[in-house]
This record gives structure tokens, C-alpha cells and sequence, in this order.
């Protein structure tokens, strides 16, 4: 059995945060699956751990052995540049001429050193260097997904209550799913609807789309492409091409879109997020490698929100705003456009620290809710995240 290590490229996951904050690069959600269950499924079996930040290590594991084949957790992978690294011998490298170092077979000292062959240019390799690119690239990763995880299988059938406008054959249905009175378009990409996923009448979803498991879209939703919801999200009023990587609420109404929402987030009835600038300029987005606004090239984006985010009811976000990690808005007015984490507070207001026990507590409080405990390796690992935050501040 193969020892698969997914490495994290340092000065990548520095350009990612706040979403890396809490997770390694593999860990993030694009199209239906993490960008580690594409690879799994494209390696196939294997011992699978992680080389990442050294905070991360506790929760996340590097388990090494004398041979090791790594692969790099930004880049997700096609079955063309699958079968290259799995064709590696020891000492030999997929490299790439702009993401760099794919995958490599050898000694973690012959890795460390970057000593190696090149065995072959990577095929088929598109790498996220950024957070927008997770919204970006999820049209693209959700159809790829969407085709190999239901390739010979049979959908649930639809029920009569529902509308399909376009392929009825672009949605999949999974047992325990639960669609009525709904109107499903897939003129522009499939409809993945996961196991135990309730999608409620008057609902409007237009592909490529993505419900896994135990996510609800709730009454009257409007949801447009690109979207994808994680386990056990819920959304309500205006959504579009937003990932929302798992267990996170936007369940009222108010518009979401080109936004990238982490783990444990909750949106208050009424939040709008603007993704678009009124002059229709070109957006600047908070860099946590440069810790300054940068030019993007984009003229929509939405927030970017690290994993434990809150509003208020009918707060507003201005265009493209990074939330760290913890972050409690609430008031009226546009707060500012990158807000540290562990800060509480809102325009009129300000901002004041929010101290960790509390943070602590409420977490515990919201993850006990889906069944899920909080670890002492998730208290360490915020721990550390608050005393790296304050730099920020």
C-alpha cells in the first residue's frame, strides 16, 4: 500500500487563509468533493496523511516512511496527471510550469532538498494560488465531479411535484434525498442532490449545482450557478457561485454570491453581501502573504470567511471582504473590507477582541448541535491561530 502525503506549499497556504487557518490546502471544498477526496479517488488506496503547518500537525499528521509519494494539496487533479504520478519512480518528479512541484516518490529528505528527477510535465493540472479561484474553478470541479461519482449509477427518481427545465438525466438524486415543488434547471450544468439533502418547495436551482449530504435549501431559495453547499449547509434567499465548505447557515433572506464561506459560519437573517463595486472597478482583495489589499483582476467577488463567522440580522458586507477566523459582525453600516480574527463588532461601534474562552464556548455550543465534539486538538489549534492572528490586529 502506497504512503500518500499531501503537502501543503507554504507560501500558497499563506495566500489562502483565513480559509488554510483551520485546514490544510486538500481540505478545502471545489466542485462536490475536497480537493483530498479527488485525489484519493483519482490514486486510489493508500496510507493518506498531511505535510502542513506545524499547528495544523496535531489534528493533521504527517506519517512518513522511507518511500513516500507527495502530492501537492492546491492542485486539483485530472485522471491524466493521476496516471503520471502514479507512473513514478523513486527520484523522479510531475512538475509544472507555473504551479511547480506536483508530485514526487522518494525519501522525505530527497523532497525536502527539492532533489530530483522530472519524469514529466503535469497533464491536466489547474492549482488554486488563491481564494477567489475556489469560486472560480467550481463550475469546472463540480461537473468533473459530478460525472465521476454518478458514472454507471442510477438517480432516485424525481418527483412529479418537481419542474426540470433542460436534461432531466443532469440530476442525481441520492437515497434519503427529499426534492418537492421544486423547479430544476440544467441547461448550464448538472444538479447533485446528496444523501439525506432536502430541497423545499418553491425552490429555483440552476446548475452546475451541489447539495451534500444533509444540506437543505429552504422555501422560495434562489440559487444560481456555480454553487455548492457542503454537509449539512442551509440556504435561503439568493445564492450564487458561493462555496460553502460544510456546515455553515445562510438560512433567511439576503444575497451571497462569488464568496467562498468556511465551516461554522452563520449568517443572520437579512445579510447582503455585496460582489460587485459601484464603479464596477477593478477589485482589491486583503493578502495575508503581503498584508495588503491586492489587485485581483476580478470584478466580482464577494466575502471570503474564515471557519466560525457571524453576523447579525440585516448586516451589510462590502465587496470583497475577508472575515478571519471568529469573526462576530453585527450593527448597521459597511464594516471594513478585512476584519483580523477573534474581532467582534461592526461600522458604528468598532471592533473589540473577542477573548478565546468565549470563542471557545460558543463553538463548543454550535458544533454540539450537529453531534460533533471539539477536540483538545481543536482548542490547540485555535490557540495557536489566536496568537498568530494578533499581528493582524
Amino acid at each position: 500500500m502506497r504512503n500518500i502525503i499531501i503537502f501543503d506549499d507554504n507560501g500558497v497556504r499563506k495566500r489562502l487563509l483565513p480559509i488554510t487557518y483551520t485546514r490544510p490546502i486538500a481540505r478545502i471544498r471545489v466542485g462536490i468533493t475536497t480537493i483530498e477526496e479527488k485525489w484519493r479517488a483519482m490514486l486510489g488506496e493508500g496510507d493518506y496523511s498531511y505535510l502542513t503547518a506545524s499547528y495544523l500537525k496535531k489534528k493533521f499528521p504527517t506519517r512518513l516512511q522511507e518511500a513516500n509519494l507527495l502530492v501537492a494539496g492546491n492542485v486539483i487533479p485530472a485522471p491524466e496527471l493521476a496516471r503520471q504520478v502514479l507512473a513514478l519512480e523513486p527520484g523522479q518528479a510531475v512538475v509544472d510550469a507555473d504551479a511547480g512541484l506536483i508530485a514526487f516518490y522518494g525519501t522525505a529528505q530527497d523532497f525536502d532538498d527539492r532533489h530530483y528527477t522530472v519524469a514529466a510535465q503535469a497533464q491536466g493540472a489547474v492549482a488554486i494560488n488563491h481564494p477567489w479561484e475556489i469560486f472560480q474553478l467550481n463550475g469546472k470541479a463540480l461537473t468533473a465531479d459530478y460525472d465521476r461519482l454518478t458514472a454507471g449509477r442510477t438517480s432516485q427518481p424525481l418527483p412529479a411535484s418537481c419542474t426540470v427545465i433542460g436534461d432531466p438525466g443532469r440530476v442525481f438524486i441520492e437515497q434519503g434525498a427529499c426534492v418537492e415543488g421544486s423547479t430544476l434547471n440544467t441547461k448550464e450544468g448538472p444538479i447533485y442532490i446528496g444523501e439525506r439533502v432536502e430541497v423545499m418547495e418553491g425552490a429555483c436551482v440552476r446548475g452546475p449545482f451541489a447539495a451534500c449530504h444533509d444540506a437543505k435549501v429552504k422555501i422560495g431559495a434562489k440559487v444560481y450557478g456555480a454553487t455548492t453547499l457542503g454537509p449539512h449547509c442551509k440556504i435561503g434567499g439568493e445564492v450564487e457561485n458561493t462555496v460553502m465548505i460544510g456546515y455553515s447557515n445562510k438560512a433567511h433572506e439576503g444575497f451571497l454570491g462569488d464568496a467562498v464561506i468556511g465551516e461554522w459560519c452563520n449568517l443572520g437573517g437579512g445579510t447582503t453581501a455585496s460582489n460587485l463595486k459601484n464603479d464596477y472597478g477593478e477589485i482589491r482583495l486583503w493578502n495575508y502573504a503581503t498584508q495588503r489589499f491586492d489587485h485581483t483582476g476580478l470584478q466580482f467577488c464577494g466575502p471570503i470567511m474564515g471557519d466560525h463567522c457571524k453576523t447579525g440580522v440585516n448586516c451589510m458586507i462590502n465587496t470583497a471582504t475577508v472575515l478571519g477566523v471568529g469573526v462576530n459582525l453585527h450593527g448597521a453600516g459597511f464594516p471594513r473590507n478585512f476584519v483580523a480574527s477573534f474581532m467582534e463588532g461592526g461600522s458604528t461601534s468598532g471592533f473589540k477582541d473577542v477573548k478565546l474562552p468565549a470563542f471557545l464556548a460558543l463553538a463548543q455550543r454550535v458544533m454540539a448541535r450537529r453531534g460533533i465534539e471539539l477536540t483538545q486538538d481543536d482548542i490547540d489549534m485555535y490557540q495557536a491561530i489566536y496568537k498568530i492572528a494578533k499581528k493582524y490586529k
